[in-house]
Order: structure tokens, then sequence, then C-alpha cells
């Protein structure tokens, strides 16, 4: 089975001249590393609790019918405890700004973001508009009303 391809353009602002172009670390990766286009003599501490918002130095001209979803880092996550806080983030298809990534440190000490630090992952995806069509009244179904945590709990 092969993948779908798609062209997206990128540009390139010079605030990330040096920064490398979002790239596939393996054939078998579905996001492409991003990285922070941040001043050189001026990294980033994160502190704990603390959230920041950092350029990536890149604009993109995403196709009609996908989206470009800003994913977290598992490696941040699992070494340091950084994240991103709306994640997954959405470039949608009519945005034309610098993409930047709200990074969230929830481990207990300081991070820092450096130039050139890849610091989230970025998906193209397909995205599905839909029409909502307003009802008097829902079909029934098997989990009914059952809210947060209400799966499962028939079969303990």
């Amino acid at each position: 089975m092969s993948n779908e391809h798609v062209n997206i353009l990128i540009y390139r602002e010079p605030e990330a001249s040096d920064i490398p172009l979002p790239t596939y670390a393996t054939s078998g990766s579905a996001g492409m590393d991003i990285c922070a286009a941040i001043p050189v003599d001026q990294p980033i501490v994160l502190q704990a609790g603390e959230r920041v918002l950092v350029s990536t130095g890149f604009r993109f001209e995403v196709p009609p019918g996908y989206e470009i979803q800003v994913r977290p880092r598992s490696g941040l996550a699992i070494n340091h405890g950084v994240g991103i806080l709306n994640a997954p983030g959405t470039i949608d298809s009519d945005y034309r700004g610098v993409v930047k990534v709200i990074l969230i440190n929830w481990g207990s000490e300081p991070f820092t973001v450096r130039r050139g630090d890849r610091i989230a992952q970025i998906v193209p995806a397909r995205i599905t508009i839909v029409t909502l069509d307003e009802a008097n009244i829902l079909e029934p179904s098997d989990r009914g009303y059952g809210g947060f945590g209400s799966t499962g709990l028939a079969a303990q």
C-alpha cells in the first residue's frame, strides 16, 4: 500500500535562514521534526509549570482539504516533561502566518530551548468538512449518556 503524496509550499522567514526544513527522521515517520528559530544568544529557559510561544520561522501554504497538525515530540515528553499545550495544534489551509509552538514544561526541572532544537513534529492530515443537521431526538446507542470514564464499566 502506498502513501498519499501532497505538495505543501513552505516559506522561510529571515529569522530561520540556517534552520533546517522540517524533515522525516526515518522512512516510516508520520511526522516531520520542526525546530526552534529563536536567536542563538537568547535561549528560552522554561521553568516548571511555565508555557512559552516558540517561533519556527516557517510559514506554510496548506492545500484546501488538508491541515497540518502540530504534535509533541515523545523524547521531550519522557525525558524532560515538555509538551505542547494545545496538542495537537492545527495549521489551517487559510493560515499564512509564522508557525509557533506553545511549549509547556510539565516537568519538575527548568528546560532550555535553544536555536535549532527540535521542539515539535508536524503531520499533514486530510480533513473532512461536515454539515450539522439539528435533530429533536438522537437514536439510542449501547453507551447512551455515559460520559467520562463510563466505557467498560459493565464488564467489571
